[in-house]
């Protein structure tokens, strides 16, 4: 079972924007909020998900992207769907949502949606989209989880809506097709119990091509890939393998995760927390990041204004960056984390700083690093990586089940 600590850090993952007055430790646990009923949504219904192929939504959508480059803004684009991709990807949101009570309704508004849009929709080019609504624990669970709350009823149910969209997915929807599971922050969570759970040990581990576990640690022993959260299901060494996990957490290279960190760490003694990085699998080396940025998005109370380049305002909702940021993996004990560091050069046009930090009560809480540009930083990365597995599936790849230690 989750833990009470694990859960309070749970509810506030990716909610940077939601003002928070808390404190890091949390007094004992006090009685549970009842869960709104448990009854599952009906997922036949094309309603009940944000995001399915072959209909319009906001993973249909193309999405203006223009280059920044040292000298500025570059080439424009427009990211579409694939016409006929290899695999399917399974997507669940991280906590967004600002309905009220612990638990999300099923009506995706602003905040889900654009996760979606932001986080998954330009998987659309190597894969089918399939992104559920589910009743997460909200953004208003921050204050009540912090001050000692048992939420994990919230949390079962958020999971009962998860499990119930994944039968319907393997049952009617996926049609044996090679899949991605990709979670960031609450959804990360899910996920990997999803994992624990529905897919290892089962016939359908054969057609998962990779799990995306983003802001949230997975566990393995110190130098080993695969003992801890997963039983058989090992982190990812090199590109067009299958049957494994990429996961990381990011954090500035000049600020890493310290003991008192809710991120970054693995929460077990004798484990540490998985880290793959998507630019240089396999390997602890710096590599240059592939990294997509939502540009429009508003800062958080008491960040600066993003100025992305001296040419003046971004000439599309998105942008492209390679190599502006540099992910090294990197391991200290419990810790492991993405190491991120920027090129600056003050005489080039582009940015020389990357949001991403999160915000409580106007300041940078340093516990959580770079969580809200977790999927950002790599995305270009992981895409890739995702569509070398699913050309790899198709030539006949075996889901990797070994166990040695990272180069």
């Amino acid at each position: 079972m989750i833990r009470l600590r694990t859960l309070a850090a749970a509810v506030l993952v990716a909610a940077a924007c939601a003002p928070a007055a808390a404190q890091e430790t949390a007094p004992p646990a006090a009685a549970a909020i009842p869960a709104p009923p448990s009854v599952a949504p009906d997922y036949s219904k094309d309603e009940d998900w944000i995001c399915l192929p072959g209909r319009p939504d906001v993973c249909s959508t193309p999405l203006g992207t223009a280059a920044l480059n040292p000298n500025g803004y570059g080439s424009v684009g427009q990211a579409a769907p694939a016409a006929n991709p290899a695999a399917d990807c399974f997507y669940l949101y991280p906590t967004v949502s600002h309905d009220k009570g612990l638990n999300s309704d099923l009506k995706p508004g602003r905040e889900e949606k654009g996760a979606a849009a932001s986080q998954f929709a330009r998987f659309a080019g190597v894969c089918r989209t399939f992104a559920p609504v589910y009743r997460q624990v909200t953004t208003s669970g921050i204050p009540l989880a912090l001050t000692g709350v048992d939420v994990r009823p919230n949390f079962d149910l958020a999971y009962g809506d998860v499990v119930a969209a994944w039968k319907e997915f393997v049952a009617h929807r996926n049609k044996n097709r090679p899949f991605v599971i990709l979670g960031h922050s609450q959804g990360a969570i899910h996920a990997i119990r999803l994992i624990q759970s529905e897919i290892e040990g089962k016939p359908i581990a054969k057609h998962m091509l990779s799990a995306v576990i983003a802001g949230w640690a997975v566990e393995v022993p110190p130098g080993k890939l695969v003992g801890g959260t997963f039983k058989s299901t090992p982190l990812c060494t090199r590109e067009g393998e299958t049957g494994c996990v990429l996961t990381w957490m990011s954090f500035r290279a000049d600020s890493p995760p310290t003991i008192g960190s809710f991120l970054g760490r693995a929460a077990t003694p004798g484990m540490t927390a998985g880290c793959t990085n998507p630019a240089a699998l396999g390997s602890d080396k710096p590599a240059p990041l592939d990294s997509y940025w939502f540009a429009l998005a508003p800062p958080p109370p008491g960040a600066e204004p993003m100025a992305w380049s001296k040419e003046g305002p971004p000439p599309t909702p998105f942008l492209r960056t390679e190599g502006l940021a540099v992910g090294q993996c990197r391991h200290a004990g419990q810790a492991g984390y993405l190491a991120i560091s920027v090129n600056v050069d003050p005489a080039d046009a582009r940015t020389d700083r990357i949001p991403g930090d999160v915000y409580i009560g106007g300041q940078i809480n340093r516990g959580w690093g770079l969580h809200v540009a977790d999927m950002s930083l790599a995305q270009g990365d992981v895409i890739r990586l995702v569509e070398a597995q699913a050309r790899a599936f198709s030539a006949g790849a075996t889901p990797a089940r070994r166990s040695r230690p990272r180069r």
